[in-house]
């Protein structure tokens, strides 16, 4: 399963060598290698430091003096730049790298994972100068709600002990400065109900879809416009929930073809309802350009995925253009997705009555070039996760 609505995209460089004759022309110059960068260290941590520790690894032999957090208060999604000190009282062990987790502080969950060799390799702990400062510097996103970096050192399966236990969190993840604060209030959509059902064929042309109010997908990591627009509208009846999706696209395409398979590595819409707005039981759904369908319960969040459950849902796809032709440019591709409420986890009751309020968000991926990975959302994340339930949008009933 992804981590979506999370997702990280590799981009492998090829580097060609040219062959060329040894004897021929004049010799090469030798040219010595670039000398290896050497450590920052200072005699004394800053005095404006906006996180304060003095906890300490390994029976004392590594101190962590605290760390500085600029700018202090940042909109959710802008990176923050978080530096770090520390000092060796003895000779540091040999042997470990560096991990800084940004996790939520009501649930404890990973929000951002920031491991990264300190000052980019230049400082490993092994050769920390006793009694001297090392700082080390990065960046993260502001996450859109109350968090904390957890910082420490790592060898293998083991982590390198934190002395005091109150300056852990219990598996050895030193407490570090506290982030996060108010996000963008959730968005609503307010559905209504369909006077005639629309017809499953892909193509957006019921008198319902007319009368519903549509939305635009906005960035999901920071809510940014995107380059390929995509909208979405939403109905209902006394059976079943409806859901069009119409989105740009030059190249649409797709290789799998079996239900439930990960779809969400590929070009897919999304939606993800949670009916009883519990935070905890919710549904995923998605339809791929080839109109195949993966639908998922979960019990918790990312926890217990069942692929066994079967959403009932009937979905149709109309491509505007060639499907798996990277050769031409396509316009796009539109969905329509009829979901039976009885079906679902947890609703309230069905049909819902007027005024009934769940939890759910839109989403996109789309992977420009086939390489390129762009996540779209109804309502943004700020985080790289499509299961961040906290911000999902409200959907209220007419």
């Amino acid at each position: 399963m992804r981590t979506p609505s999370t997702v990280l995209l590799l981009t492998l460089s090829c580097l060609v060598a040219a062959c060329r004759d040894e004897q021929a022309g004049p010799k090469p110059r030798t040219s010595r290698l670039p000398e290896p960068a050497k450590a920052r260290v200072l005699d004394t941590a800053p005095s404006d430091l906006t996180y304060r520790s003095g906890a300490t690894f390994a029976g004392g032999s590594v101190v962590y003096l605290g760390s500085k957090v600029t700018p202090a208060h940042a909109a959710p999604g802008e990176q923050v730049r978080l530096a770090h000190y520390f000092q060796a009282v003895r000779p540091p062990p040999q042997g470990y790298g560096f991990f800084v987790h940004v996790v939520d502080a009501a649930t404890g969950g990973m929000l951002v994972n920031a491991d990264h060799e300190i000052q980019d390799g230049a400082a490993p702990l092994a050769s920390w100068p006793v009694g001297k400062v090392v700082e080390d510097i990065h960046s993260v996103p502001m996450p859109p709600v109350p968090s904390r970096a957890m910082l420490g050192f790592w060898r293998g399966d083991e982590r390198l002990p934190v002395d005091d236990t109150a300056s852990h969190d219990g598996a050895h993840r030193m407490l570090g400065p506290q982030l996060g604060g108010a996000a963008p209030e959730l968005p609503e959509y307010v559905v209504r109900r369909a006077g005639t059902a629309p017809t499953i064929d892909g193509v957006l042309d019921d008198a319902v879809w007319k009368e519903a109010a549509p939305v635009v997908l906005r960035g999901s990591f920071d809510g940014r416009a995107v380059r390929l627009r995509t909208e979405a509208r939403l109905a209902y009846d006394n059976a079943y929930l409806y859901v069009a999706f119409d989105s740009e696209d030059p190249d649409v395409w797709g290789t799998l073809r079996k239900r439930d398979d990960p779809i969400y590595e590929q070009e897919v819409v999304e939606i993800f309802l949670d009916a009883n707005a519990d935070g905890r039981t919710y549904n995923e759904l998605q339809v791929s350009p080839h109109n195949v369908n993966f639908d998922a319960y979960f019990p918790a969040r990312r926890q217990g995925m069942d692929l066994s459950w079967d959403s009932g849902m009937t979905t149709a796809v109309k491509v505007r253009g060639t499907l798996d032709d990277a050769s031409d440019k396509d316009e796009g591709w539109s969905v329509e997705m009829r979901i039976p409420f009885a079906k679902l986890a947890e609703v309230p009751q069905v049909p819902p009555q007027p005024g009934a309020r769940w939890r759910f968000n839109l989403y996109r991926l789309e992977h420009h070039g086939r390489r390129t990975v762009e996540g779209q959302a109804f309502s943004p994340l700020f985080v790289g996760d499509f299961h961040a339930l906290p911000r999902f949008a409200w959907l209220t009933f007419q």
